[in-house]
C-alpha cells in the first residue's frame, strides 16, 4: 500500500512539474515539447525501476537503479514545491500573468539547486555531535564516561559495507566505553543482513555495545545478524551495564502485526529495573513524560532523520515534538539523533547526519 501511495503521488508531482516546465518561456524556445513530455516520462520511469526492481533487488545494478530512483524522487519533490510556491505567490499567472512566466523559471533553477545542495550534504559523512549530561546518581567511577550512539543506519543496497566500515571506524575513532545503536540498522530489504555482522563485529566498548529494533527492522532477521555481530540486543527488556547503571530498551511496536507501545510495559520496565542511574532507549521519541516520571536520567531515540529532507521537517514535528536535538523533560534529559544514515535517496537539507558522543558526569 506505501509502494502505490508513494507511486501516485510521484507520478502527480511529475505531472506538474513538466507541465509547468512547458511553460517556461526560456525552456520553451529551446526544448521542443516533445523532448519535455519524452523527459518527464523517462525520468518517471527511472523512479519506477528504481521502486519496482531495485527496492527489493540485490547486487549493483538494483543498487544503482534505486539509488538513482530515490535522488530522483527527492530532487523532483523539491522542484514540485519549488514551482508550487511560484505558482501560489502569482495565483497560477492570474496575478501577475507577466512575472509569472520568470518566476516560474527561477523556482525550476532554485528547485535544481536545491537538490544539488542535498546530494551533496547528503553524501557528506556524519558530523560527531557532543553532549554532556548531568546525572546526579551516576556511580563516582563512572564519572566521565563516553556514550556513543548512532540510529537509523539503514544498512542494505544503498548504505553497503564500505559506509558501514566507515562509520565504525568513526565511532571507535571516540573511544567510547559504552555504545548504544538506536534502531532502524538495517532497511529492512534488499541484502540479507547477516552481510553487514562482520564489520558490526568491529564495534567493541567496556560497558558493552548494545542496540534495539526501529521500525524498518525485521526482528528474526535483525536478531540473527546483532547475535553474529555479538551486538547485545535489549527487547522489552533492562539489563545493569555497570553496578548503579541501567540501560532499558524497548521495542518499536508500530510496523506490521505490532500495535503501540504500551505506556504500562514502559512502567513495568522501570519499575522492575535496578536502582541506580538508568538510561532509556527507544528508536521513536516517545512517551518521554512518562520515562521522566518514573526517574530516568537519559532518554536516547532516533527515527526522524531531522526531517531530512527540507520542509518534511514541519510535517514531522508535529508528529513528534522531540524532533532532534536535546531537550529537558522534568528532570530527564532526551537526545533526538538526526540519524547516522538516510533513508531513501541520499540527500539531506539542511542539516548533515550525526554521530553522538555524550559524556556522562555525576552530579
Amino acid at each position: 500500500m506505501f509502494g502505490i501511495v508513494l507511486t501516485s503521488i510521484v507520478t502527480m508531482m511529475h505531472i506538474y512539474i513538466f507541465w509547468r516546465a512547458g511553460s517556461i518561456p526560456l525552456l520553451d524556445s529551446f526544448v521542443s515539447r516533445k523532448v519535455i513530455i519524452g523527459t518527464g516520462l523517462m525520468l518517471w520511469a527511472i523512479f519506477y525501476s528504481g521502486r519496482r526492481f531495485g527496492h527489493d533487488g540485490t547486487g549493483a545494478i538494483a543498487g544503482a537503479l534505486e539509488l538513482v530512483g530515490m535522488i530522483w524522487m527527492a530532487s523532483a519533490f523539491l522542484i514540485f514545491v519549488s514551482l508550487l510556491a511560484t505558482d501560489l505567490i502569482t495565483g497560477f499567472g492570474l496575478l501577475l500573468p507577466r512575472q509569472a512566466p520568470l518566476l516560474r523559471g527561477m523556482g525550476l533553477v532554485v528547485g535544481i539547486g536545491l537538490s544539488l545542495i542535498a546530494l551533496v550534504q547528503g553524501l557528506r559523512p556524519p558530523v560527531v555531535q557532543n553532549h554532556e549530561v548531568h546525572l546526579p546518581d551516576l556511580p563516582a567511577e563512572l564519572d566521565g564516561t563516553v556514550l556513543v550512539a548512532a540510529s537509523d543506519l539503514h544498512l542494505g543496497t544503498l548504505l553497503g559495507e564500505g559506509w558501514l566500515a566507515a562509520r565504525v571506524a568513526q565511532m571507535q575513532a571516540l573511544q567510547p566505553d559504552l555504545v548504544v545503536l538506536l534502531g532502524d540498522l538495517f532497511e529492512g530489504h534488499g541484502r540479507p543482513h547477516q552481510e553487514f555482522a562482520p564489520i558490526l563485529r568491529r564495534l567493541s566498548a567496556p560497558l558493552g555495545v548494545w542496540a534495539i529494533l526501529g521500525n524498518h527492522d525485521r526482528g528474526d532477521a535483525s536478531t540473527a545478524a546483532l547475535v553474529k555481530a555479538d551486538i547485545q540486543l535489549l527487547r522489552d527488556a533492562w539489563a545493569e551495564v555497570h553496578p548503579g547503571l541501567v540501560l532499558v530498551g524497548v521495542d518499536d511496536r508500530t510496523v506490521g502485526r505490532q500495535r503501540g507501545l504500551n505506556g504500562d510495559l514502559i512502567s513495568q520496565l522501570l519499575a522492575e529495573r535496578p536502582p541506580g542511574t538508568t538510561l532509556f532507549l527507544s528508536h521513536k521519541p516517545w512517551h518521554a513524560d512518562r520515562a521522566a516520571d518514573a526517574g530516568v536520567g537519559l532518554m536516547l531515540s532516533g527515527h526522524t532523520h531531522g526531517g531530512q529532507v527540507w520542509p518534511f521537517g514541519y510535517l514531522i514535528q508535529h508528529l513528534y515534538p522531540l524532533f532532534a536535538g536535546r531537550y529537558e523533560v522534568g528532570d530527564m534529559t532526551a537526545i533526538v539523533c538526526r540519524g547516522t544514515g538516510t533513508w531513501g535517496p541520499r540527500m539531506r537539507l539542511w542539516h548533515p547526519g550525526e554521530v553522538l558522543r555524550v559524556t556522562l558526569r555525576g552530579s
